[in-house]
Parts: structure tokens; sequence; C-alpha cells
């Protein structure tokens, strides 16, 4: 990997967008033992209303991780599998998973820190993920 690997233009950056959004990496998840109608999906993920679901299956079809099976007949019915290429973000899924397990609890108190007013100190506000980020690079 290069030096200009993070470039807005590059590779990573387009692995990090897919990955970023809440969703995609739960599907993705939910989809790693074989096909699953929506209703399995949504009843495997909880949490996530049709809407949503419909879109993020879209987004992930769109990209080519996800293929859509609808089967002949009525009523219809639909499945979604992983693609090879899907499957290929598995890896890098559950590594994420596996450092949020090891260091969320540091995240968390860290996150409790900045929001605890300092002595003689306005009460900072707390603001979750891109508030705060936008924030600090508007500074």
């Amino acid at each position: 990997m290069t030096n200009d690997a993070f470039l807005a233009d590059c590779r990573a950056r387009l692995a990090f967008e897919l990955l970023s959004n809440t969703w995609n990496a739960v599907v993705l998840w939910a989809l790693r033992d074989g096909p699953r109608r929506p209703v399995e999906l949504r009843e495997r993920i909880g949490g996530i209303s049709s809407k949503v679901l419909t879109e993020t299956l879209r987004r992930l079809q769109f990209n080519g991780l996800v293929d859509r099976l609808a089967a002949p007949g009525a009523p219809s019915r639909v499945e979604y599998r992983l693609t090879a290429l899907g499957g290929t973000l598995l890896a890098p899924i559950d590594a994420v998973g596996a450092w949020a397990f090891e260091y969320g609890d540091e995240v968390m108190a860290a996150q409790e820190a900045a929001c605890t007013p300092a002595p003689r100190s306005p009460r900072p506000s707390c603001q979750t993920g891109e508030q705060a980020s936008a924030d600090v690079v508007d500074s």
C-alpha cells in the first residue's frame, strides 16, 4: 500500500465507505451462513425496519456484495445471499467486531470522560460519531 492509499478517490476509502454504514456490515454478517428471506434477516438482526433493510439490501446488491434470488410462483419468494465478493468482507467485519469487543469499554469511557465537565468550565456538548468529528475538523 502506498502513502496515498487514503486519498479521496482511492480504493481503501471505498472499502471504508462500504463498512461505515451501520447496517451494511450487520446484514452481510447475518448472511454469512447462507441465503435468507427478508423476514428471516429482520428476525435475526433485530432493530431494523423493513424500509431500512430493503434500502440496505439494494445498496449491497448495487455494490455486488449480495445477490437477490427470486423464485417463480405465487406468492413470490425472495432470498438474498452473499456473493463471493461479499464473502471477502466477512474477515474484516469479524476483525472490527473483535476490536470493538476488546476496546469498546475504553471508547465508551473516553466518551463519558469527554462529557464530564472540568472544574470551572462549561459542560461540553456530548455529541456522538460524525457530529463530534465534524467539530474537530472545523476547529
